[in-house]
């Protein structure tokens, strides 16, 4: 068969979000039902019961977070508009692709997308994770959610990470450009870029998140061009471990006692807007940096259905389609058998 006689099934992988306030507990029950998150001795039988006491607990302490951006959580809806528009771009490139969208938990659930992938009748599938970096915590939890539910003898590509994508880039650089023009001078504000933190503990395991990410930042700076001073933070830490520092909000402090005044803050491991850049940057991050008597506060917008950002993936997955095909996810790293120790930011943060 041809690669245009065979249908090609490609899942977008997201970590999804409770859509109303109502499913914040839920959700949150979720996230701490996955062996990729609770993992200790004898979880198999405790993990349940600890799952109910943090969701009940945690769940009251973010409703604020999405009641400030409307009640829920944005991600599907913008999720499934990359799926659509992806769709459409691979057809167009002569690709007969079906795509779907697996949320690791809340709907449409990993097994919701194995549904209609099989109904689909697909050939061959894509697995693209929606995570320009790999990490255990997000990548590999997916992948292995996979794992468990699709058992179907079907050829398979796996995308780990996309991040050097010259298209990519350009679609980041693009969005970084709107937000800059938005000051008197482009060439003066801080460029913050915040990522998403992780615990150290996944970091010393040989987690290459971090090191990803710190290459993501060299890369953008030298596809943009920027004069601008820069810097990398990380956000959405909770708890007393050690986590990938410093935070956005000792980032800002720092800028403002250095007398800085105008900042564009890039979220640079993030593809759509959600509760972590519309609340935590847009919102927390900004009231703060009025506070600290910032003149300026700007934050790039996610790259969401961005048509540049539609056509790197539609490249990606081409890309992946040429490669071996796998009919199981291969076990070809440590990295991807390491639990995902204490992805608590998740509780509140999409």
């Amino acid at each position: 068969m041809t690669r245009k006689a065979r249908r090609v099934g490609v899942v977008l992988f997201q970590l999804g979000g409770p859509d109303t306030l109502e499913a914040i507990e839920p959700f949150l029950y979720n996230l701490f039902c996955d062996p990729d998150i609770i993992d200790f001795p004898f979880a198999r039988v405790g993990r349940k019961a600890l799952a109910k006491l943090i969701s009940t607990t945690r769940a009251r302490k973010v409703q604020h977070h999405y009641a400030t951006i409307g009640g829920g959580s944005p991600i599907r809806r913008h999720t499934e508009q990359q799926a659509c528009a992806l769709e459409n771009e691979l057809r167009g490139q002569g690709v007969d692709a079906r795509c779907f969208v697996a949320m690791r938990y809340w709907h449409p659930f990993t097994e919701e997308a194995i549904k209609r992938l099989r109904a689909a009748e697909c050939a061959e599938v894509v697995l693209l994770p929606m995570y320009p970096q790999y990490s255990s915590t997000t990548t590999g939890s997916s992948l292995n959610e996979w794992q468990r539910r699709f058992t179907d003898d079907l050829p398979l590509h796996c995308v780990e990470t996309f991040y050097r994508n010259t298209i990519y880039l350009d679609a980041m650089v693009e969005r970084v450009n709107q937000a800059l023009g938005r000051f008197p001078q482009p060439d003066r504000p801080e460029i913050l870029f915040s990522a998403h933190s992780v615990p150290m503990a996944a970091i010393e395991k040989g987690d290459p998140y971090q090191q990803q990410i710190e290459e993501t930042v060299r890369l953008l700076m030298q596809h943009g061009g920027w004069s601008n001073p820069h810097q990398l933070c990380y956000q959405s830490k909770v708890g007393a471990s050690r986590w990938l520092q410093p935070s956005l909000r000792d980032a800002l402090d720092t800028l403002a006692a250095e007398n800085m005044r105008e900042v564009c803050v890039v979220p640079v491991a993030f593809v759509s807007d959600h509760v972590e850049t519309l609340g935590e940057i847009d919102h927390e991050a900004r009231e703060r940096a009025q506070r600290l008597g910032f003149t300026q506060f700007e934050m790039t917008a996610g790259l969401n259905d961005s048509p540049r950002f539609i056509q790197a993936l539609g490249q990606i997955v081409r890309k992946a389609l040429d490669e071996p095909v796998h009919h199981a996810i291969p076990i070809c790293s440590p990295r991807r058998q390491l639990a995902a120790p204490q992805y608590a930011a998740a509780a509140g943060l999409d």
